[in-house]
């Protein structure tokens, strides 16, 4: 595996234009205890996996296991460039398409008391992301499930890295999933929360149409959407929007961000 993962030449140099990026890079020794090891590991695919990255965040320090140079990419994301950007007065959480538990460890971190709603249907994904929040039990809460604008029983394609699989995406491995509608995921979790302070989706390519399915009476009651968005159209009439590298953040103009 080649430079960022991987990535095309395309990828790196429209990367190589954005500032994000390398205020990420001058967060990083603040953020790592082996910040040569783990950017050796995120620029040029250096090591071993399994793996552990030990990052500093406000609770302490974590100690994620990573199974790819993917899977550090994603660590830098979080907790370097901060691409779903929480406060310290986090709350509710509800984090879709929650992977190995990499996102949900940025959450639970930012304070001893967030919660973490996760929605994650790959069976190997799931046991992964067990193992990365055993420290956080009581505060997560995983269904083994998709999330999109319509429930049932779907194909799902999976590959190797665990990161790029989906609903609707190309690929030579597909399992079925269980998939649970938007609203009837949020109603679940508002019967048990005043607010969600932060809806997260990252469904490779399904994030605009489960958006725009999310009824407005519950949309009322979520503070910031942030999703992956590689097109930059995911909008919300009134609400603000920012968008980052390949994340759009929505912020309810009625709800205060955590």
């Amino acid at each position: 595996m080649g430079l960022l993962g991987d990535r095309s030449l395309g990828f790196v140099l429209e990367n190589a234009r954005r500032p994000a990026n390398y205020r990420a890079l001058a967060a990083a020794p603040l953020r790592y205890r082996r910040p040569v090891d783990t950017l050796g590991r995120y620029f040029l695919s250096r090591g071993d996996y399994p793996a552990q990255i030990e990052v500093r965040t406000p609770t302490g320090v974590l100690r994620p296991t990573v199974y790819s140079a993917q899977d550090v990419i994603t660590v830098h994301e979080m907790f370097c460039r901060q691409d779903y950007r929480a406060g310290a007065a986090l709350g509710a959480v509800v984090d879709i398409g929650s992977n190995i538990g990499l996102s949900a460890l940025y959450f639970l971190s930012r304070n001893s008391t967030s919660r973490c709603y996760l929605y994650e249907p790959v069976p190997r994904n799931v046991e992964r992301l067990r193992g990365n929040l055993a420290a956080f039990e009581g505060r997560w809460f995983l269904e083994q499930a998709a999330v999109a604008d319509r429930s049932g029983t779907l194909p799902f394609t999976v590959e190797e890295t665990g990161r790029y699989g989906g609903l609707g995406v190309r690929g030579d491995e597909q399992i079925e999933v269980e998939v649970r509608e938007i609203n009837d995921v949020l109603r679940a979790v508002l019967e048990r929360e005043p607010v969600i302070d932060l809806l997260k989706l990252d469904t490779e390519g399904a994030e605009a149409a489960t958006v725009r399915a999310i009824a407005p009476e519950l949309l009322a009651r979520v503070r910031v959407i942030v999703c992956e968005d590689e097109t930059g159209e995911i909008a919300l009439p009134g609400w603000r929007r920012h968008t980052s590298c390949d994340t759009t953040r929505l912020e309810n103009p009625v709800q205060s961000p955590a």
